[in-house]
């Protein structure tokens, strides 16, 4: 359920100094960070900008729809406060996200960086292929020496710059006494360059100045391939951390002051107003109201708040001003332990080995053994250290990882645009592969399996004047139960009957005056009825019995078809909640899930899933609030709708697009197909060096045969990814 977060006016300040006094300083701008879950499309960018950039004190607004937020430059006294709302109007949903928080995700600084070095090698092997060309044509003598020159001339810093990835890469495996896929990888190059410079210096016929530059282009080619596919994935414990409120207002002998929640001690009283979220854990202390948790405890109703209760950091405060006494602040509130138990589910997480890097523990000592080799045995063979190690060279460029190198990204990429199209976003470099062992999946339920919005169930069981008076109650109220009656009673054509002086009493409900009659809607015990054991909001009019508008939380589409399909498929399902047990049990029935958990915290949900894992499990967990954020993170691999907050969104590995749930059992059984496919291009590699590397001992392998066997092995294992598609 979503809050309104309240407004107020701000003005941009102005500051005119007179020639004969000192100059006071201009306030300087501000930077608001602002999450915008809802965006997806350039109309939506061109909309947000709009209506940010119209509004008084907006310097600059430039929103970010990859990472669906939007950065906004303002004048001192603009708050974020004073922006939702006009985002809210315009029907965008939208969260304050601390700036300072988000520094590490302002660029995509590696993905431009990748490009650029691709571009050079790739225009650097074109113009060193055409040289190439000429000489193995024929061209001899100077002319051939004074082509291997200018090869060099263009090779040597093309590499120096475009294979920094690699060397960095296998100087930091070798420096810890390693091996990675980037030592051969770097080893051929460096090989290549140095056995083609002293061919060159003496006048060779052979040089691999084009093989060097092609292997680093194709590889490069891969690289980017695999950065793409993970390049929306971020640190869910740093989004967390960002949506804590950064500002907090301070009590200090009964007057209000401002403050940065970082200066913020415990004892001390602060007000949250309604619409805002808490800023630290407390106790309320004076005030009515009620809060929304489900994004933190997955409880679908609002929770009634007076004096003494217990209040989290996130939690929103919805219909009246709270008086709150701080008892944890920073390190210590709910929200920042909750970003620790993600940030060790993530840890925990990234030790899982991708197929790549399986093969790569096998490929690399085989080829440095393999090289090694045929060095020795040359130089044995022919006792001249020029062949031996222009063969050692022609080994090590002929079994390049090029094809291994593709093998996964080409896969990955074909089976992320195929998923794509059917509405699924596939973050993380692995997730494929890890949904591919999925045996166990773990649905949350409020906003995953249900749309997490009230629905009115009995609206045809009341009389039109009951209708009438409770739809003009419920429109003077932003309750989520009362906006959900308000639009049905509209939808059916109800016109809200004439009230005075209506007004809403937090906590409680709305009362009003009809025909000189008291009329109330709100909370069982407040309207005189008693409390029953499905969700409902009560109409109590002077001298008539209470009746109830009852509300149940609708399935998403494709819940129970996705449910089904996951059974059918044999893997076992699982619902787990922080809701009550009478609404999990009803909705664990509906669908037919025999294992179902109520009641669930953060800490249980994660807990749950990381004992199906140490019980040898593949645990696929779905969900979409911030309680669901550490489980996400600790599951083998995980899914979230587009709907979910910022948090969930990037603690999963794949995000569904759309509201349709049907598409995850698909996208499981596209996994299955993916892996399959790139175990065949490990085996088409594997077949490749089989064949070329006999030639490469033997001494056959031209630099001309290994630029050709580098691009066939590569649009080998290329098409048979597109399969896929």
């Amino acid at each position: 359920m979503t809050a309104q977060l309240s407004s107020g006016t701000a003005a941009c300040p102005g500051c005119i100094a007179a020639p004969a006094e000192p100059a006071r300083p201009v306030p300087e701008d501000v930077q608001i960070a602002l999450s915008l879950p809802g965006i997806h499309c350039s109309a939506c960018i061109a909309n947000v900008e709009r209506a940010l950039n119209a509004h008084p004190g907006v310097e600059d607004a430039r929103v970010n729809l990859t990472l669906k937020r939007a950065m906004v430059k303002a004048a001192a006294e603009t708050h974020a406060a004073d922006l939702i709302p006009v985002l809210e109007r315009a029907g965008y949903e939208a969260h304050e996200l601390d700036p300072g928080a988000l520094s590490a995700t302002q660029s995509d600084k590696a993905g431009r960086d990748l490009l650029m070095r691709l571009a050079v090698a790739g225009f650097a092997s074109m113009n060193v292929m055409l040289l190439s060309v000429s000489v193995w044509s024929g061209a001899t003598d100077a002319t051939r020496d004074l082509f291997h020159w200018i090869s060099a001339a263009i090779a040597l810093p093309a590499i120096a710059f475009s294979a920094q990835p690699f060397f960095t890469n296998a100087w930091s495996a070798l420096r810890v006494k390693r091996l990675n896929m980037d030592v051969p990888i770097v080893l051929a190059i460096l090989l290549a360059l140095m056995t083609s410079l002293w061919e060159t210096a003496l006048s060779g016929e052979h040089a691999y100045f084009d093989a060097a530059l092609t292997l680093t282009f194709f590889l490069l080619a891969g690289r980017y391939l695999d950065y793409r596919t993970r390049a929306a994935a971020r640190s869910a414990a740093e989004e967390l951390t960002a949506l804590e409120v950064p500002r907090a207002i301070r009590l200090v002998d009964g007057a209000e002051e401002e403050v940065s929640v970082a200066s913020l001690a415990v004892g001390d009283l602060i007000i949250v107003r309604p619409g805002g979220r808490m800023p630290v854990d407390g106790e309320i202390v004076s005030g009515k109201s009620e809060l929304d948790r489900s994004l933190l405890t997955g409880e679908t109703l609002p929770v009634f708040a007076e004096a003494g209760l217990a209040v989290s950091a996130g939690e929103v405060n919805l219909t009246g001003p709270l008086t709150i006494r701080t008892t944890a602040v920073g390190e210590d509130t709910s929200l920042h332990r909750m970003a620790d138990l993600v940030a060790i589910a993530e840890s925990g997480r990234s030790r899982y080995t991708s197929l790549a890097d399986k093969a790569a523990k096998l490929y690399a000592p085989g080829v440095h053994i393999l090289s090694a080799l045929s060095f020795l045995g040359w130089y044995i063979y022919s006792g001249d250290i020029r062949t031996a190690l222009n063969i050692a060279a022609a080994v090590l460029i002929i079994t390049c990882p090029c094809a291994l190198g593709l093998a996964v990204p080409a896969v990955t990429t074909a089976a992320s645009g195929r998923l794509f199209r059917k509405g699924m976003l596939i973050k993380h470099s692995t997730a494929l592969e890890r949904l591919a062992e999925v045996d166990t999946v773990v649905f949350d339920k409020t906003g995953t399996l249900t749309s997490g919005t009230p629905e009115l169930t009995n609206l045809e069981d009341h009389s039109r004047a009951d209708l009438e008076i409770a739809l003009a109650l419920a429109e003077s109220s932003s309750h989520p139960l009362s906006v959900s009656l308000a639009k049905s009673a509209r939808n059916a054509g109800i016109k809200p009957a004439r009230l005075e002086d209506v007004v809403e009493v937090p906590g409680y409900g709305t009362e009003g005056t009809y025909r000189g009659q008291c009329v109330r809607l709100g909370r069982a015990g407040w309207t005189g009825a008693s409390e029953g054991d499905q969700t409902a909001a009560w109409l109590a009019v002077t001298d008539q019995s209470p009746v109830a508008f009852l509300f149940s939380d609708s399935l998403r589409p494709g819940a129970a078809e996705a449910v089904q399909a996951f059974r059918d498929g044999g893997k076992s399902v699982v619902l787990i909640s922080g809701d009550t047990r009478g609404a999990v049990q009803t909705l664990a029935d509906k669908l037919g899930i025999e294992t179902w958990i109520a009641e669930a915290l953060p800490q249980d949900k994660a807990a749950h899933v990381q004992d199906l894992s140490d019980r040898g499990h593949h645990v696929l967990m779905v969900g979409d609030g911030l309680n669901d954020t550490a489980a996400l993170a600790a599951a083998h691999v995980s899914i979230s709708p587009a709907s979910a907050l910022d948090a969930a969104r990037v603690a999963s590995d794949i995000v569904l697009l759309g509201n349709d749930l049907s598409p995850i059992a698909d996208a499981c059984d596209t996994a299955v197909k993916a892996t399959k496919r790139i175990r065949e291009n490990f085996r088409i590699a594997t077949v490749y060096n089989i064949i070329a590397v006999p030639l490469a001992v033997a001494g056959f392998a031209t630099p001309l045969i290994a630029a050709l066997a580098m691009s066939t092995s590569s649009i080998t294992v290329s098409l048979n990814a597109l399969r896929l598609r």
